[in-house]
């Protein structure tokens, strides 16, 4: 596999990443007699096949680079795109809490530029596998290549097919839903979990996040979230620490949930408005009940 992370030198057809001045940096890989062409000088292939990992190097004008292995965020930060791609700040949240990793069946849909599929199939593994579902070709076709560029290619399917007309797939352990109206798939995406699986969307708005907050009710899920993840950094010189003067702040709303089976049984009321299956607005079904939303009486 052309990236990896688990090497101590740089070896031919590694993917590399040269860091310069201001943090502008380069993602390539190296090829026997290639050369690495910047705005700060040319940088020869072959003079870097065999370093450590972390050694200082310099174009043929002297400015200098590390050389270094590239990071998952970096990578996703930089893939060619002809969409809006996820932040790293989305993605690492979106892995842990839909518990993705080796092993596991993972459905996308909305594959766009691939940067959601490049992480999955990351976290799978050689024994996981990710089915990607795009119904507009020139999207796919510019992921496929991203996935071939890092050598991840043999854990994908890809699936040219819009998710309106219904998944192939049945028992996955999670589903991760980006399209603009997801609210209108939830019952297909039931379908293609397995009971307990995990789901998860991404949407910028408040109106959009509402419709799918219902949708996930009317289709049999609970224990769901949503939240937005903000990120701040700070300017690490200790005699004058300070956050920076930019933060990436709002991208869109996270909404996860879970297929479950739930019990018609009364005694599983209180559990399943605790777990978001039934709105904490309902009103209590008797009147000596005043619900989970309504304060008791001291007397109570």
């Amino acid at each position: 596999m052309p990236w990896n992370l688990t090497s101590t030198h740089a070896r031919e057809g590694d993917l590399v990443q040269l860091v310069g001045l201001r943090h502008k940096h380069f993602i390539f890989p190296l090829i026997p007699g290639g050369e690495m062409h910047t705005h700060r000088g040319i940088v020869k292939h072959d003079e870097l096949i065999g370093l450590a990992w972390g050694t200082q190097v310099f174009s043929h004008l002297g400015s200098p680079f590390f050389l270094l292995q590239p990071i998952l965020g970096d990578i996703l930060t930089n893939l060619p795109r002809n969409t809006q791609i996820l932040y790293p700040k989305e993605i690492g949240f979106i892995l842990i809490n839909m518990g993705v990793g080796p092993g596991q069946r993972v459905i996308e849909a909305g594959t766009g530029s691939g940067s959601m599929t490049v992480a999955l199939a990351h976290a799978v593994g050689n024994e996981g596998r990710v089915i990607s579902y795009e119904r507009r070709e020139e999207f796919q076709n510019l992921a496929r290549k991203n996935l071939v560029r890092l050598g991840l290619e043999a854990r994908v399917d890809f699936k040219l097919k819009d998710i309106a007309d219904g998944l192939d797939e049945t028992n996955a352990d999670s589903f991760f839903l980006d399209v603009p109206n997801p609210y209108d798939f939830i019952a297909q995406v039931r379908a293609a979990l397995k009971p307990g699986g995990f789901f998860c969307t991404l949407i910028p708005t408040f109106n959009q996040a509402e419709k799918v907050l219902q949708a996930l009710r009317r289709n049999n899920f609970a224990f769901l979230e949503m939240c937005e993840v903000l990120l701040r950094y700070y300017k690490t010189e200790p005699s004058r620490l300070r956050p920076t003067d930019r933060m990436v702040a709002h991208t869109g709303f996270l909404i996860f949930a879970r297929r479950i089976e739930p019990s018609e049984d009364p005694r599983a009321a209180d559990l399943l408005k605790e777990v978001g299956m039934v709105s904490l607005l309902d009103k209590p079904e008797s009147e000596n009940d005043p619900g989970i939303d309504e304060p008791r009486s001291k007397e109570a």
